[in-house]
């Protein structure tokens, strides 16, 4: 007999290290209820969890990116049902317009309602905005991450919806003036107060008086000369409507020019000299000029370009698509039919994006689920089979205290040898 090394109690109390250490393992996991809690409890199975993991979250993000992604386009889209509106009411007027039963003050004011329109079309243009940024501009090219992995993407891009655009803005007019040639220094036009109007039959512009007379005519807007006399009056853009005031006095002439706008909205603009600034009418700088004769926006593009620069403060307008006249209205009925098809179509186009994005969705939402089952499977624990390896490790935990208590009592039998 030995008591230098006891054995038996040696085992029992390895066995009970054991134990207790599976009852500790046992309580960690049923209390988190995760089977893996560190790297040591299944490496290859937290490698793979942590995977899993990683697209699981990538998918429910790109869920939310899809859902945000339909905000964006039913913001874009609430906007154009807006511009639809806007376009059906143009339309109404202009068919209105194209009927000679009106006159040409009712055109007038039936002209005022197309440009406070157009005017519209570019404000909603300019100001609808999902998250700061501009949607209906022309600006908007963007990129919807809809999956969990690199290049998983949906790309949009929304084309230009205000009124220069869909071709509702007019041309540039603003007030410009005459230098007069004389030669024989005979005034052959009185002053006074004269209407431009189109001869149909010639093709020429005319001044026409109180009377109903041409007492000037004009090839090209620009260039009038006196049906008596040499007078001639020369503007460094046309001047095809409105009126014209003579100062033969002053040697001038003033008249509201007309510029081609290649890309301008509908709206009233000042031009500052001194700044070189063009702003509308809330002050905003819409483009600059640096020779008074060329207008450039901040992209670089040109507005419009005058006959020959402007030198003072100058306010210049662009009106809604012209209904003015007989021909004029009925010219603006294609257009404006043109324009709705072209916004119809942009709607169409963002309402097939949002359908997709609905089923991306539902799709992106079935495969995180499934994954987060298999991910379950190997990270989380089975409650109940680990509550009976808790049953089984307390069971033996005891056990083995009992039987390491029995193996502390064997050395004692030495004692009997002593007596």
């Amino acid at each position: 007999m030995r008591i230098n090394h006891n054995i038996s109690a040696m085992n029992a109390y390895r066995q009970l290290t054991i134990n207790n250490t599976n009852v500790a393992k046992s309580l960690e996991k049923l209390s988190s209820g995760l089977r893996i809690n560190r790297a040591g409890d299944d490496a290859a199975g937290l490698a793979i969890s942590e995977k899993m993991r990683g697209q699981i979250r990538g998918l429910d993000m790109a869920t939310k990116n899809a859902q945000d992604g339909i905000s964006l386009i039913q913001t874009a889209e609430g906007a154009l049902n807006e511009t639809h509106s806007i376009l059906q009411r143009m339309r109404e007027l202009a068919v209105q317009s194209a009927s000679d039963t009106n006159t040409a003050t009712d055109r007038a004011e039936l002209q005022k309602e197309v440009d406070q329109l157009a005017q519209e079309l570019a404000r909603i243009g300019n100001t609808t905005e999902f998250n700061t940024q501009k949607l209906l501009n022309g600006t908007f090219k963007g990129t919807f991450h809809i999956g969990a992995n690199e290049k998983q993407n949906l790309s949009l891009q929304i084309s230009d919806m205000r009124g220069f655009a869909l071709g509702i803005a007019d041309d540039v007019t603003y007030t410009a003036t005459a230098s007069l040639t004389d030669s024989n220094t005979t005034q052959d036009i009185a002053d006074g107060t004269y209407t431009v109007k189109k001869n149909e039959s010639t093709g020429n512009y005319e001044l026409i008086d109180s009377n109903g007379l041409a007492v000037a005519t004009s090839t090209d807007g620009k260039v009038y000369t006196a049906a008596t006399g040499d007078d001639q009056y020369t503007f460094n853009d046309a001047v095809t409507s409105g009126t014209v005031v003579i100062d033969y006095a002053n040697k001038k002439a003033t008249g509201t020019a007309r510029v081609t706008n290649i890309g301008i909205e509908a709206g009233t603009y000042t031009y500052d000299s001194t700044s070189k600034e063009l702003k509308d009418a809330s002050g905003q700088v819409v483009a600059t000029s640096t020779d008074g004769q060329t207008f450039t926006d901040a992209a670089g593009n040109d507005l419009f370009t005058l006959g020959a620069a402007v030198t003072a403060d100058t306010t210049f307008e662009v009106k809604g698509i012209n209904i003015s006249s007989q021909d004029a209205a009925n010219n603006a009925i294609t257009t404006i039919n043109n324009a709705i098809e072209t916004v119809s179509a942009e709607r169409a186009k963002l309402g097939a994006y949002q359908n997709r994005l609905e089923h991306t969705i539902n799709n992106l939402g079935t495969a995180s689920e499934n994954l987060s089952a298999a991910e379950s499977r190997i990270r989380d624990v089975d409650m109940a089979k680990e509550m009976m390896e808790f049953t089984k490790n307390s069971i033996l935990t005891q056990s083995a205290q009992a039987m390491l208590a029995q193996a502390n009592q064997i050395p004692q039998g030495v004692l009997q040898l002593l007596r």
